[in-house]
Order: structure tokens, then sequence, then C-alpha cells
């Protein structure tokens, strides 16, 4: 930093983010990012930075991108759950920072779940005979 203008702008930066990862209410989508340890340890902190700058990015209101701790699956970290409402909750698991953008664009943005992100998805079913 050389100035207290360039302090000033990395201040309303972080601010602009902490108000994304805020839940605005009940008509909003949530967008939840598995933050314990077992998730760090598999990548979720850059899963969540891709969630924030892409709702920052495109502007998108009624959406939140908040942070929790262990979902309980660990072994499928990174994790996120998108909770929109009046319809169920969808698990995205093995999470990386390009598969968060496409959940951006085609879960949110459009409407369209993205099937082969999801749990169950991540292992083949039972063997037809």
């Amino acid at each position: 930093m050389k100035s207290l203008e360039e302090l000033r702008a990395i201040r309303e930066k972080a601010r602009e983010q902490m108000t994304l990862r805020k839940e605005d209410g009940p008509q909003s989508t949530r967008v939840i990012v598995g933050m314990a340890t077992c998730g760090i340890a598999a990548g979720a902190r850059p899963v969540l930075a891709a969630a924030v700058e892409q709702v920052s990015r495109r502007k998108l209101e009624n959406v939140s991108v908040t942070q929790t701790g262990c979902i309980g699956v660990c072994r499928l970290e990174p994790i996120v759950e998108v909770l929109a409402p009046g319809e169920e909750k969808v698990t995205y698991v093995k999470m990386t920072p390009e598969m968060m953008e496409k959940v951006i664009a085609e879960h949110i943005v459009n409407n369209r779940v993205v099937k082969e992100y999801t749990i169950g998805a991540e292992e083949p079913g039972p063997a037809a005979n």
C-alpha cells in the first residue's frame, strides 16, 4: 500500500465481499460451502472464493454465499449446498473453483442443477443383472 486511498479501496472491496456472504432473508438463494478443517484441507477456500467472485461479478441479487462447519461426508469434500426458496436442497461434492463457476452459471442463473456434480453422481449405482 502506498496511500490512504489504496487502503480505502481495499476496505471497500472487503465490505462488498462480506455483504455477499450474509444471508439476505427467506427469499434468497443460499450457497453454503463446508469450511471445517476437512473441507479446507480438501480445497474449500478457493471454492468459496470462486462462489463469492462469481456472485459479485454477475451482480446476483438475492443470492448469498456463506460458510458452515462440517457437513458430515468428509470423503466428498469440498462440499457445497444450494438452498433455493421452494426447492429441495442440492448438495454438490468434490468441488473445484471451475466446477463452482459452472454451478453458479447453470444452477443459480439458469435454474438447471448440474447433476454430474451432485452427491450420488460420484459413485456408480448398483449393477443391473
